[in-house]
């Protein structure tokens, strides 16, 4: 009998607060979290207990919210934050953002393969190619276009792909009598260069369990399709409803088999928030409190909950803890530009207040549900099984207890309905992703 196809879990670290930006002040949190790498090892030991498959550090190197009233939005440094987190756990997969703009090729290969080694085939590269000019600043540069972008990143993975398998893979002799540590015969310069990147290399460094990481892509329109149909095991993605993501979904499939792969090798991680309560009303409560903490933010989040839905909310012409009027919701409608807005106004018209149709998460960054566990796990089989995605890129409201209630609440529901798995596949994120093993460049069609 075939088995079940079953979801995938990434848990998203963030800065070691949660989602939310206000979640430093919660109590039981530990406020200073940011630099407590203990915390991350915590964090992913729950995980690893709850059997997700990775966990994943997004980044873009630099500042960009306001540290006064707010937590930074990254880690310090994802690579050392995964180090940390590599020599205290056994199974579950380290993901890290790094730049192709904006880091040489051999470093990065340097880096990441380096870390496969010591977690023994754990690691995956999530390759983005930057486009915040605050970041280029930063190394005294400025962002070049999209297509001069994406032709450094095709550039540099294939770079690093080289480089990855410049050491082969029996060449690591180990011949104490003979007195011969490697072959070099077997290990080879790749002498390889662009117009932006090159390298003599060999990389020092042999493979790992899974031969090399994976490697992992984030960005949308045509040219993120191609990097991730070309390069990419796993894509991280961001739609806000179930038909967006099973088109983007089915057009990284199609990408992947343009370039001569297995679609069924290539799996898409769908970003998404939660806050869980015993009740749906403890979730929501959980969020207003989060949202109280900072109360100069309200005035800018109603307007912009008024421009999805047309109309000119202010907090000085409405009662946010009253539901609209039965006039202003005959006038409401959904902002064909902001994919949000059909479940803002969904909420509106159910009658919930303004402040509670916010504290549902309409306006963030990932879908969110604001309820018990089996909400939450109804939302995820609702998504997973139309096809939305291969699984999830899971963010906590508040990590410090969100982590923990998700892998002892919802994850038990997820294995009863027969949606995700219950013992590590394997030891390696390849045999965990259910991706094939890889070691050196691929060769690819129609390039």
């Amino acid at each position: 009998m075939k088995k079940r196809k079953e979801m995938q879990l990434a848990l998203q670290m963030v800065s070691g607060y949660g989602a939310e930006f206000s979640a430093w002040r919660m109590p039981g949190t530990d406020p200073a979290a940011y630099t407590n790498m203990d915390s991350y090892v915590e964090r992913a030991k729950l995980a690893e207990k709850g059997k997700f498959q990775m966990i994943f550090i997004a980044d873009t190197p630099g500042l960009y919210n306001d540290l006064g009233p707010q937590i930074p939005m990254f880690p310090m440094d994802p690579m050392l934050a995964l180090m940390a987190v590599a020599r205290e756990t056994k199974y579950i997969g380290l993901v890290a953002t790094l730049s192709t703009t904006f880091n040489y090729p051999y470093n990065i290969a340097r880096q990441f393969k380096a870390l496969d080694v010591i977690s023994h085939g754990r690691v995956g590269w999530n390759t983005v190619t930057t486009s915040n000019p605050a970041a280029a600043a930063n190394f005294g540069a400025q962002i070049g276009s999209r297509k001069e972008r994406y032709n450094m990143a095709h550039e540099s993975i294939q770079i690093v792909q080289a480089l990855w398998g410049s050491w082969g893979q029996d060449a690591w002799t180990l011949d104490v009598e003979g007195g011969k540590f490697a072959d070099m015969d077997k290990i080879k310069p790749i002498n390889l260069g662009g117009q932006y990147y090159s390298s003599r290399g060999p990389l020092p460094i042999p493979p790992s369990e899974q031969g090399q990481p994976v490697i992992f892509q984030a960005g949308g329109g045509n040219e993120g399709l191609e990097l991730a149909g070309m390069y990419a095991s796993g894509v991280y993605a961001n739609p806000y409803d179930i038909e967006s993501a099973r088109e983007h979904r089915q057009a990284v499939r199609q990408s992947a088999a343009r370039f001569g792969r297995n679609p069924d090798d290539i799996k898409m991680y769908v970003g998404f928030m939660f806050s869980l309560g015993s009740t749906e009303e403890e979730a929501l409560e959980r969020r207003r409190q989060l949202m109280s903490f900072n109360p100069e933010e309200i005035p800018g989040r109603v307007s912009y909950l008024g421009s999805m839905v047309g109309l000119p909310l202010s907090v000085h012409t409405v009662d946010i803890d009253q539901p609209l009027s039965a006039d202003m919701l005959k006038k409401a409608y959904a902002n064909p530009m902001d994919p949000r807005s059909p479940r803002a106004l969904k909420l509106l018209k159910q009658g919930l207040s303004i402040r509670d149709v916010l504290a549902h998460g309409v306006i963030n960054y990932h879908p969110v549900v604001a309820g018990t566990p089996v909400q939450v796990a109804n939302f995820l089989e609702e998504w997973f099984l139309n096809g939305a995605c291969d699984g999830f890129s899971v963010v906590p409201d508040i990590a410090h207890d969100g982590v923990a209630d998700f892998v002892e609440l919802v994850v038990p529901i997820l294995q009863e309905r027969g949606l995700f798995h219950k013992e590590y596949e394997g030891k390696t994120l390849r045999e965990n992703m259910g991706v094939p093993y890889q070691y050196g460049r691929l060769k690819y069609e129609n390039n």
